[in-house]
């Protein structure tokens, strides 16, 4: 891209990113078409347009959108995710798990991508590969409860309730809230 192209390039982006912050979606959508005009394809445009429309509610717009885009074979990880993300959402959780793993597959450090391959993996009844998944989650984001609180959730499914109470005690230590919420859906009280 020559000088006087990433110049103008940058100006939409600004133009576009300033009206979002001041709440101007539907400018800054035009905005990004716009941009698109003068740079097709542009894979931060396409994404952004996307985005705009899940933001907006418009997700099997949105869902669309993120499909034509992965398309492409340079592809960043995070619009995987936000495609994974946005159909484990809307119930396609068969899709959101090829989205997850292409995601993985482009960056195995993807905290994200692997606990929202936990979550798919455990709405198709796969709970064995839920577990792995959602403990690959817990080794890269140990302090977040979520993939601990999910994890705890499939071990009570898989009738192994000791397994649960480890977990349930290691929240207590930094998320009691997310503890106790455990132990009133599961029944299981810790000492």
């Amino acid at each position: 891209m020559q000088i006087s192209q990433k110049i103008s390039w940058g100006f939409y982006k600004f133009k576009a990113t300033t009206l979002i912050a001041l709440g101007l979606r539907q400018m800054a959508t035009a905005q990004f078409h716009q941009m698109l005009i003068d740079f097709p394809g542009d894979m931060y445009a396409l994404s952004s347009l996307a985005f705009l429309k899940m933001e907006s509610g418009d997700k099997k717009g949105a869902i669309a959108d993120y499909q034509s885009i992965v398309k492409n074979s340079d592809v960043p990880a995070q619009i995987w995710y936000n495609l994974g993300f946005l159909q484990e959402e809307q119930g396609m959780v068969q899709e959101a798990e090829v989205s997850f793993l292409a995601a993985l597959k482009m960056d195995e450090r993807f905290d994200q991508a692997w606990y929202g391959l936990g979550l798919a993996l455990i709405q198709q009844k796969r709970f064995d590969e839920a577990i792995k998944a959602l403990k690959q989650n817990t080794k890269l984001q140990p302090m977040s409860p979520y993939a601990w609180y999910q994890l705890a959730r499939v071990y009570v499914e898989r009738e192994k309730p000791d397994e649960a109470l480890k977990i349930i005690r290691h929240l207590k230590d930094f998320e009691p809230k997310f503890a106790k919420q455990l132990e009133r859906e599961t029944g299981l009280v810790t000492n």
